[in-house]
């Protein structure tokens, strides 16, 4: 199937109101021209310089969103166009995107990284930490920045209970930072293998790759 049925066949399985980030990390222009093409504006990239170079050739209406773990001295390669960080897990990186927008005029809209995964590896904040973040004088200096909501992965198993048991708890972590950030509208899970859970499991944005793209080659 092409890239423009495999996008719709998706677009069909997904409410109105949640948004479908094409993940296009690893893929070619032609491929991420193909579903502009289609009607897709929204990509997701886990490589900034990669993010870069696509933002660089490809039409300027695309909102590019960083998916992927976020060093903080390549922040400065992407402040001047990127519309949405997804994998903000700490102060540190939040002072350096600061810094940055800052310097371009922009105020650039983030999510806050959870863990919610059984696996180690997985980058993010436990609630207690995430709190800890919100509530900190040196975060609320900051002011070019804006935190749109949350994001988190669910542990790679083909045990569906568990997936939906940790969509669950970030759904549940989100109800209570709406508390201390009313305006937070986004709840970021859920990818090709598990997005349906998410979706009725509270989730806004959807991260969905290999099934619109085919599966990636990682050199």
């Amino acid at each position: 199937m092409s890239i423009k049925q495999n996008l719709q066949n998706i677009k069909d399985t997904i409410p109105n109101e949640v948004t479908l980030v094409a993940v296009s990390k690893t893929k070619p222009i032609p491929d991420l021209q193909e579903a502009y093409n289609a009607g897709q504006r929204i990509f997701g990239e886990n490589k900034i310089q990669e993010m870069v170079q696509k933002w660089e050739t490809l039409p300027k209406d695309i909102e590019w969103h960083m998916i992927g773990h976020v060093q903080r001295n390549k922040v400065k390669y992407m402040a001047k166009f990127v519309s949405l960080i997804h994998g903000v897990d700490s102060l540190k990186l939040l002072t350096e995107i600061n810094k940055q927008a800052a310097k371009h005029n922009r105020i650039i809209p983030c999510l806050l990284q959870v863990h919610i995964a059984t696996e180690e590896t997985k980058f993010g904040l436990n609630e207690e930490e995430l709190n800890e973040l919100l509530n900190s004088e040196d975060f609320k200096k900051l002011k070019n920045i804006q935190i749109k909501g949350l994001m988190g992965m669910a542990t790679f198993t083909s045990d569906k209970s568990q997936i939906k048991k940790e969509f669950n708890s970030l759904k549940s972590i989100y109800n209570n930072t709406k508390n201390s950030i009313p305006t937070i509208t986004i709840l970021s899970m859920g990818m090709s293998g598990d997005y349906q859970i998410a979706i009725k499991e509270g989730s806004t944005m959807v991260r969905i790759g290999s099934s619109i793209f085919g599966v990636r080659n990682y050199k």
